[in-house]
């Protein structure tokens, strides 16, 4: 049985996760700005939570060894949950990546990502005040 405290730890760690591996997307978009034909990738963000959240409430996942063993559904991988930006302006060469719109998608995932790791710190310190008793 979980405790709130191991859904709240669970669901920042989840969020953890999702947003460093859209920071990589989004940084490698802004190195990919002027290779040609390159299509701007992205997660979205409120769609993989979801859904990251919904396979981990499944319970714990059995390992099978065997095609005939029971299995149950593994929680989706990163890279299922990225797909590709939609095009605001068209590039003469095909690149579809616009800097201002990378610049301010990773501004606000890292405003994000430490908003995370700050929920996480002021958890961890609530936990030890209890423990403690101070």
């Amino acid at each position: 049985m979980k405790t709130l405290f191991d859904r709240q730890i669970q669901f920042h760690q989840t969020a953890l996760n999702l947003q460093a591996h859209r920071q990589q997307l989004i940084a490698s978009n802004i190195a990919n700005a002027d290779t040609p034909h390159y299509k701007a990738r992205d997660v979205d963000f409120r769609a993989a939570l979801q859904g990251a959240l919904n396979a981990s409430r499944e319970g714990v996942q059995m390992a099978t060894t065997q095609a005939g063993h029971i299995g149950s559904a593994p929680a989706p991988a990163l890279e299922s949950l990225t797909g590709y930006r939609s095009e605001l302006q068209s590039a003469v060469d095909g690149n579809t990546v616009n800097m201002d719109v990378e610049r301010a998608a990773f501004a606000e995932n890292a405003l994000h990502y430490e908003a995370s790791v700050t929920f996480i710190n002021g958890m961890l310190r609530s936990m030890n005040t209890a423990i403690t008793g101070q």
